[in-house]
Parts: structure tokens; sequence; C-alpha cells
């Protein structure tokens, strides 16, 4: 009874003082990942001016990893990056729109602008809107969205 004391005692000192312990959960606090629920939603989303990683996904082994990482990239990244998760067998029309045959897949969204050519519109309440969209090429993981954001000049509020 008293080494399992012993060993609690030195885990709990392991966690407190290793800043990389990866072999215990962390504490991320509320979720920061954005559920997709609407397109409207989306554009209001884009409209408050950060980037978006959007992640498509269907149910399987590798998006329960890709949910952990993206819980945490949210967390480190947060206000300046918005993540959004959006499960495609529940909005297929989002995801066919994307034309890609891979799942799940990454893509970043940012710097809405009104198109210059509206275009024939039928109905004159309709803007049209340009968004810069990026695939994301790199490993998936905290680091790699980190990476990204310093090669494509993403500005962080980052206290870290």
């Amino acid at each position: 009874m008293s080494e399992s004391s012993v060993f609690d005692t030195m885990m709990l000192r392991l966690r407190d003082s290793c800043r990389y312990y990866t072999g215990y959960p962390k504490d991320l606090g509320p979720s920061r990942v954005i559920h997709f629920t609407s397109e409207r939603e989306f554009v209001q989303l884009l409209h408050q001016g950060y980037p978006v990683v959007v992640a498509f996904t269907i149910r399987g082994n590798y998006t329960k990893h890709l949910d952990k990482v993206l819980e945490e990239a949210a967390a480190m990244f947060y206000p300046s990056v918005k993540f959004m998760r959006v499960e495609c067998p529940k909005y297929p029309g989002f995801c066919i729109a994307r034309q890609r045959k891979e799942y799940p897949f990454i893509e970043i969204f940012h710097s809405p602008e009104q198109a210059a050519a509206q275009g024939r519109i039928a109905d004159p309440n309709v803007t049209k809107y340009s968004v810069k969209v990026l695939p994301f090429t790199y490993d998936v993981s905290t680091y790699g969205f980190r990476e990204y954001f310093k090669r494509h000049g993403v500005q962080m509020t980052d206290g870290k």
C-alpha cells in the first residue's frame, strides 16, 4: 500500500514539474472546437476576422486521434485561430462542395473579401464573397499547426 502512495506522489511531482509529459490527459478546460451546424454560422465565424481551421471528418479510429489533436490545438491557439469540426455524414452538401474523396482532411479558411464581380444574382440581398482556402499538408499535431501558421504568416496572440 505504501508503494502505491510513493508511486502516486512521484507521478504527481512529474506531472507538475515536466511541461512535456504526455502520458496523462491534459486539462484543456472547456472545448474550444466549434461543431458545424450550418453554412450561415460558418460565414459568421469567418467574418470575425480569424483564420478558421476546418476538419472534415467521418467516424473512424483516426478521427478519435484527430479530435484530441484539434482540442489541444484549439486550446493553444485560442483566440487568434478558430477550430471547427464538420461531421460529413450529417452535412454531406458542405463536404461534397470541397471535392475531396479522402477523409478526414483539414483546410484553413481566412481573409473573406467581398467579390469584385457579383455576377448575376437573383436576390439583391445575396452578397458573394471570396475566401482564401489553403489545404493543410503538415503533421497533424499542435506542432504542425504552429509551423503552418508561422509559414503562412498567421498572427498568433499566444502567451507562450
